[in-house]
């Protein structure tokens, strides 16, 4: 019976996600398997896979086919690499432990390279944010610009128009002054000229009581 690794695809439209599973070549691709070794998921960046190592090497080295999609996974896991260095022990090309030395370099470089990747992204991502947060302050300090711009002519329309306010009063005060000192004019003049009448009463009736004493003396 040919066995083919593979995926078998689940989740909901557009968010799908797989299982690696060794399967039956004629069965339905999301149908029926022989066994799950591990799931990938493509939604996450950079994407999850998670693999049994040794149930994948085990159904490779059972000649077990796997498709063109999960030939790139266990190539990026290391399962396509162990499986050739445990060929070439079998073969005699070299020894288990040369082949451990060397896929034991291998996966320590390939886990720098991971990590080099993923603080690239962490990265990119700091900086793709700084600078949103930058463009976002450049349009609020514009439209503020723009608002204080459009406050301005208001603000010098309504001073206008206080303006002859203020000098309608001013004009209106400096017409009051001048009535109130026109009264006190007219006021001053009526106490002096009613001063000068009891003046004259005075020496009036002063000159009357002489007559009438001067008359009676002559009497």
């Amino acid at each position: 019976m040919p066995v083919k690794i593979r995926l078998a695809r689940h989740g909901r439209k557009r968010r799908a996600f797989y299982y690696i599973v060794a399967a039956d070549s004629r069965a339905p691709r999301d149908g029926r398997y022989i066994e799950r070794i591990g799931s990938y998921n493509p939604n996450t960046d950079p994407a999850s896979i998670d693999l049994n190592f040794d149930k994948a090497l085990g159904w490779l080295q059972n000649g077990a086919v796997p498709t063109d999609t999960c030939r790139a996974i266990l190539s990026y896991k290391g399962v396509m690499y162990k499986n050739h260095l445990l060929k070439g022990v079998t073969k005699g090309a070299l020894t288990e432990e040369e082949a451990e030395s060397k896929f034991s370099s291998w996966l320590k470089d390939k886990e720098q390279k991971i990590q080099a990747k993923a603080d690239k992204l962490k990265a990119e991502t700091k900086t793709e944010r700084e600078t949103r947060l930058k463009i976002e302050e450049e349009i609020n300090k514009a439209r503020a610009e723009e608002i204080a711009a459009k406050r301005t002519p208001v603000t010098e329309e309504v001073e206008q128009a206080e303006k002859p306010d203020s000098e309608a009063a001013a004009e209106e005060t400096a017409v009051e002054k001048d009535v109130v000192e026109e009264v006190k004019a007219e006021t001053k003049e009526v106490e002096t000229k009613t001063e000068d009448v009891k003046a004259k009463t005075e020496t009036q009736e002063v000159t009357e009581t002489k007559e009438e004493t001067e008359e009676k003396k002559e009497d």
